[in-house]
């Protein structure tokens, strides 16, 4: 029999965190990375028996990397704090750790904001993997680096994205410091042109090609935010390139 481990990173997540782990009790094994919350992240985890592994924080690849450490399952299920895994989700998955077809599996990730699923605005990410078969790169957007065939799981994932507008615009800018600092020390060249133009082509690329329109004013705002996100991450280059962090 094929076992599961859910590992959840965590910073404050006490308003959302129960929610995450009821949907994950089928799981074998819980382990929460902790960033030093100084919420009641840690109590609930521990209250609900999981193993609570406390890290400085970093960056993403290195926290969920060292947490994968201490994994003791054939599968690791790799869950933010406001994402759920639903019943027809949890069945499927268990299916395909017991068919054994692929090495790791993509779950689909509809964005929520503004008291709706945006199922537009979605991402595909690698979640679902054998515990010896992978590893963390990158430090902002952490790429899942899978030694094996990758799947796709057609049940969604509820992912409850943003807090609020004031949250995603934090939130956005926090991860363009991350960016740009990146960017910058793989010698990224930047000028006006990508000031002015990516952020328009991100708003097109998200709000025409993806259909973002179909999901009414919710839809504009995100990709809207986006947008802004972009232009964020550009004038962030220029602003540590002149050492005004």
């Amino acid at each position: 029999m094929q076992t599961l481990t859910v590992i959840i990173p965590t910073y404050n997540e006490a308003q959302y965190l129960e929610g995450a782990l009821y949907s994950v009790k089928f799981a074998d094994e819980i382990i929460v990375v902790d960033s030093m919350s100084n919420d009641d992240t840690v109590k609930i985890a521990t209250d609900h028996g999981c193993k609570v592994i406390t890290r400085k924080f970093d960056n993403f690849s290195n926290q969920k990397n060292h947490a994968l450490q201490f994994a003791t399952s054939d599968w690791v299920l790799f869950l933010d704090g406001d994402e759920r895994i639903t019943y027809t989700l949890q069945k499927e998955l268990l299916n395909a750790m017991k068919t054994n077809k692929h090495t790791g599996y993509k779950l689909n990730f509809p964005h929520f904001y503004m008291n709706r699923f945006l199922y537009h605005h979605y991402n595909d990410v690698t979640r679902l993997v054998r515990r010896d078969k992978c590893h963390f790169e990158g430090n902002v957007h952490e790429k899942l680096v899978v030694k094996g065939s990758v799947g796709m799981l057609k049940n969604k994932v509820l992912h409850y994205t943003y807090k609020g507008l004031l949250h995603y615009i934090s939130k956005k800018d926090s991860y363009a410091w991350f960016q740009a600092d990146r960017l910058l020390s793989k010698g990224k060249n930047m000028n006006y042109f990508h000031l002015a133009f990516k952020p328009i082509y991100r708003f097109f690329h998200e709000y025409i090609i993806r259909r973002g329109f179909l999901d009414g004013i919710p839809g504009l705002a995100v990709s809207a935010i986006n947008s802004y996100g972009v232009f964020s991450r550009y004038a962030k280059i220029m602003l540590l390139k002149k050492g005004l962090k």
